[in-house]
């Protein structure tokens, strides 16, 4: 029986069994793979195991779109079908799912109306990105959003095409109908579906690697109190990286993705909590009611794919100093779940963060969720991402910021910044200008000046020091006019 200590007490759980393969569907016919690297991309599978050579490598890091495919998976009784990026998504995470490649849409002879479309509407010149901007619109057609402009171009978001232009594109777009999705592989991916844990143990050029999918909580503290140095994968969009880009082998990964305790989001009276593995597009919608300005900033991380896949826990947990997510939850006063195998602690989660590349994270200790505070009746919250392009870039500077408003008298202000420092912070000198004063511009400047005994920004390839400074400083006075004229603002360049 397999058991882990909670708060002094024993939870019981089920016994756990293991099979050492995993079963997909590709295109609707089920494939079972045992030997396989675990860290293999999906793109790499579908070019070089099954010549599905429509979908394309472009810039293997989830920017470009070319390799766009639908991923389905079981929603309850129905399927839920996503874009995703194949080039940073790995094998190991594909058992009980459904890969949906261009192949699968239609042919020269019987082409899917996608297809037809975009060659109706001149929306192809050279070709190469085209099956990814097909399979983006068709994950679009299928979503229960209403087509509009907006959600065309946010759908569009994650496809780069060069040479035809977007006009075209869009077009094709606009005119397709509706469609449901397709329920034909229901009983297939029903029938894949199971409790047991995968463990997987291949020699990969001499490098063993193991690969294990657990699917409970107890399990998960077993195999990593038992696996401490593991590597913890969540959606993917950054550790995928370090194995396209940084080269690295992962000799040990632990998945999170079908921890169903991880992926629950649960609402009372006061707080929200988000299981780590929840993504980010399953968390837009309850983030963004209780705080519009934070789902906007959400819109803009990464684009369709990479929140399809990447999750709210993942982005906290690794520790970037440039992480969207950190800063606008610390201004909500956010607080974080660390769990083990023998406790359970929660900590705000700014103090996570210790300085670059350390956060407070024991040995088999992981992020099991996210607390954030519903807003209050007197409260404001403000957040911002500056970067270079709208979508799918790196912020030079995030800010957020949250106070309580009555009688015209600042209190509980937070005020963080992605971008500024080693690590996300809160800006304390910025904040104590504010506490306790008057909501007014001659107070708002006094936290603008205090700015820069806060942060000392450095220069890099997004922004140099001054200019993350500026903005830094433009954006607090900007929260100030957008509240006083009840409107956004759009000019950052204030006279400070």
């Amino acid at each position: 029986m397999d058991t882990v200590l909670r708060r002094g007490e024993r939870d019981k759980e089920r016994i756990v069994m293991a099979r050492n393969y995993i079963q997909f569907l590709l295109n609707g016919e089920t494939i079972t793979e045992a030997h396989l690297d675990p860290t293999m991309t999906v793109l790499q599978y579908l070019r070089e195991r099954k010549m599905k050579t429509g979908t394309k490598e472009g810039c293997a890091e989830g920017d470009c779109g070319a390799c766009t495919v639908l991923l389905n998976a079981l929603d309850g009784s129905k399927i839920k079908s996503r874009s995703v990026n194949a080039c940073i998504l790995f094998m190991g995470t594909m058992d009980g799912k459904e890969i949906r490649t261009v192949e699968s849409l239609g042919t020269p002879e019987e082409p899917h109306e996608i297809q037809q479309l975009v060659a109706e509407k001149h929306g192809s010149q050279c070709g190469f990105c085209t099956p990814g901007i097909v399979m983006s619109l068709a994950a679009l057609q299928i979503d229960s959003m209403p087509k509009s402009r907006k959600t065309i171009d946010e759908a569009l978001a994650g496809n780069l095409c060069r040479c035809t232009g977007y006009g075209p594109i869009i077009d094709a777009a606009m005119a397709m109908k509706p469609k449901q999705v397709n329920q034909n592989s229901l009983a297939k991916l029903a029938s894949l579906q199971h409790n047991e844990t995968v463990k997987l143990s291949v020699n990969v050029y001499g490098e063993q690697k193991r690969f294990y999918d657990p699917k409970t909580l107890g399990e998960l503290t077993r195999i990593l109190t038992e696996r401490p140095d593991a590597t913890l994968l969540a959606g993917g969009t950054d550790v995928g990286l370090w194995v396209t880009k940084h080269h690295k082998t992962l000799n040990t990964i632990i998945y999170l993705g079908n921890v169903e305790a991880l992926s629950a989001i649960e609402e009372n009276n006061n707080n929200l909590h988000i299981g780590a593995g929840v993504k980010y597009a399953d968390a837009i919608n309850n983030l963004g009611q209780l705080y519009p300005q934070m789902g906007d900033v959400i819109r803009r991380i990464g684009a369709a794919q990479v929140r399809n896949l990447g999750t709210i826990g993942g982005n906290i947990a690794n520790g970037s100093p440039i992480g969207d997510m950190p800063p606008l939850l610390i201004a909500a006063g956010a607080k974080l779940v660390l769990r083990s195998a023998n406790d359970e602690r929660i900590i705000p989660l700014e103090d996570f963060f210790i300085e670059y590349g350390k956060q407070d994270l024991h040995k088999g200790e992981f992020v099991k969720s996210t607390i954030i505070p519903k807003p209050t009746p007197s409260q404001k919250y403000f957040a911002y991402k500056i970067s270079k392009r709208f979508e799918s870039d790196i912020s030079a500077v995030c800010m957020a910021m949250s106070l309580s408003l009555k009688d015209g008298i600042c209190s509980n202000v937070r005020i963080a910044y992605g971008g500024m420092a080693a690590t996300p912070k809160r800006a304390a000198n910025a904040e104590k200008a504010l506490e306790g004063q008057n909501w007014t511009e001659e107070n708002i400047r006094r936290a603008v000046v205090a700015l820069p005994s806060d942060f000392t920004p450095i220069d890099d390839l997004r922004a140099s020091k001054s200019y993350r400074m500026q903005v830094a400083q433009n954006l607090l006075l900007k929260a100030w006019l957008e509240d006083q004229n009840n409107a956004p603002i759009h000019v950052l360049e204030a006279d400070i």
